[in-house]
């Protein structure tokens, strides 16, 4: 005979406690393995900082050398995904060969996980000096919160 075991208001709690913890470490081990996963289809990774102030997150990307149309930009309420192409300009004198090429060309991917409550409607973007600065503003986030309701007196009829 199996005994069903209740547990009391304060074993819930550390059960609550015990299961955010655990689920934020199963979020920054996503977001390392998304970090240092190479991309497995030759793209490149422009490198980022990701910044937190009191209202907003802030992403900054070096893009140098692309225009804004060639940038694509999806913000969904767990990451965000920067991505497009990078073409290799011609060059109109006649170059034998490179002694050293540093810089990036070709298809471009990264993929920055979010750990805020955003508003994705109000994320705005602009790309200057090939710096792509991405601002997502923080929406407070109401999960755990206590709210207050009224209580009225039933109506008699």
């Amino acid at each position: 005979m199996i005994n069903s075991i209740r547990t009391t208001g304060l074993e819930r709690l550390e059960l609550q406690r015990l299961r955010d913890r655990v689920g934020r470490l199963f979020a920054a081990l996503q977001e390392a393995t998304v970090a240092e996963d190479p991309l497995a289809s030759g793209a490149w990774a422009p490198p980022v900082d990701l910044c937190e102030a009191n209202d907003a997150i802030y992403i900054r990307a070096e893009l140098p050398g692309l225009k804004a149309d060639k940038i694509h930009i999806g913000v969904t309420n767990t990451q965000l995904r920067i991505w497009g192409e990078k073409k290799r300009r011609v060059p109109r004198n006649r170059i034998i060969s490179h002694l050293c090429s540093e810089r990036s060309y070709g298809r471009f991917s990264r993929i920055v996980p979010l750990r805020w409550t955003v508003s994705v409607r109000d994320a705005a973007a602009q790309l200057e000096n090939g710096i792509l600065l991405i601002r997502l503003p923080k929406i407070e986030d109401r999960r755990g919160a206590e709210f207050k309701l009224a209580v009225r007196e039933a109506a008699d009829e």
